[in-house]
């Protein structure tokens, strides 16, 4: 009896040692298994938290700079157009006015050539700063060119456009002979004095012509020379007796300009340059556009790349719960195994984990 009574206390402290392993296993298993799930949660959070912000902090930029870029383009270019139509009535203006000077000036500068040629220079630069176009990047005055003979020369002014051609113009001042004509009260005189202002414009044409500005060394000039009137009333002068003055300077490759018909020609060229920068600010607007767009496309992939460590997460979560439940040797099976075996225990798992898992098979005899 004291033998049976040996062996009983000894497979009852076996089964106590079991069941104390038991439950160790259990806790230390539901520890390990929160420990993974809660690892690789907050691995997923900093990584997730990392990879939003370098995705969304170059769209929120770039969506800054696309509006700046657009609200820029749309404020100059409104700007533009009402400066160009306030433009426009001054230019009406200032014809009349610099007709009525004229002959004035006709008398101050009379037999002085030179000082002539700087009037006309004077009001060349004065339509040029007046049509808006930037001086040192899209036109030049006096620029020292060479021709195919080794000599230097000076045009007047040199207008650039986008294409990179270069447009020349000079200026070309014929006082006395038109000063004659307004002043004269005698019709023979005015006859004269008509006649010698149509020869000095074609003795400028012919000068113009024989400089052979389409030849200068780094000059990329169109086939024609503007040739600047600088007195819009001389201008309609030579053009209303003599209207075949334009067609024999343009066989010369030159076009005879007033201070209207020039300003609207450079009013042209300044909106090409305005649309060729519209053209490269679009370029840059699409290329921050294109920005945006990866950027969406980068947010979108750390959507998916979230998604990802969600779903490996639930995996290792799964594995865990597996390897508790319903895996080939799990852990709850085989703790069960020993409270059917008669270990003694003061708790019981829930009856739905219990029936979830997979019993073991029987041990082969």
């Amino acid at each position: 009896m004291t033998r049976l009574e040996g062996q009983a206390k000894e497979h009852e402290e076996k089964f106590e040692l079991l069941e104390t392993t038991r439950i160790r296993m259990s806790q230390e298993f539901e520890n390990l298994a929160n420990r993974i799930f809660e690892q690789k949660q907050t691995q997923f959070a900093a990584k997730s938290q990392l990879t939003i912000e370098n995705s969304v902090g170059p769209l929120r930029r770039d969506i800054g700079e696309f509006r700046k870029q657009v609200e820029s383009a749309y404020d100059k270019e409104t700007a533009d157009r009402n400066k160009l139509i306030g433009q426009i009535s001054e230019l009406q203006k200032h014809t009349m006015r610099v007709s009525e000077e004229a002959v004035s000036l006709a008398n101050a500068l009379r037999g002085d050539t030179k000082l002539q040629g700087n009037w006309g220079e004077f009001i060349l630069e004065k339509l040029l700063e007046d049509s808006g176009l930037k001086r040192g990047r899209e036109y030049n005055v006096q620029e020292s060119k060479i021709d195919d003979q080794g000599k230097t020369k000076k045009p007047d002014v040199i207008v650039h456009l986008p294409e990179g051609k270069d447009i020349v113009i000079d200026a070309k001042v014929s006082l006395l002979a038109y000063e004659g004509y307004f002043n004269s009260r005698d019709e023979l005189q005015k006859t004269q004095s008509l006649r010698k202002h149509l020869n000095s414009l074609k003795t400028h044409v012919r000068g113009l012509s024989d400089k052979n500005y389409d030849q200068l060394d780094g000059l990329n000039s169109l086939d024609f020379v503007l040739l600047f009137v600088p007195i819009e009333a001389a201008f309609m002068l030579a053009l209303d007796h003599a209207p075949e003055i334009m067609a024999d300077a343009y066989e010369k490759n030159i076009v005879l300009v007033s201070p209207s018909t020039l300003l609207v020609t450079l009013k042209t060229i300044k909106n090409l340059w305005r649309y060729d920068d519209q053209n490269r600010n679009s370029k840059i607007i699409a290329e921050k556009a294109g920005r945006l767009y990866d950027g969406f496309v980068r947010y979108v992939d750390v959507l998916d790349e979230a998604e990802k460590y969600l779903q490996r997460s639930k995996d290792v979560l799964g594995d865990a719960r597996k390897r508790l439940l319903t895996g080939k040797g799990n852990l709850v099976g085989r703790t069960e195994e020993l409270r059917d075996l008669g270990a003694k225990t003061k708790k019981h798992l829930k009856h739905e984990i219990v029936s979830s898992r997979k019993k073991l098979p029987e041990p082969e005899v």
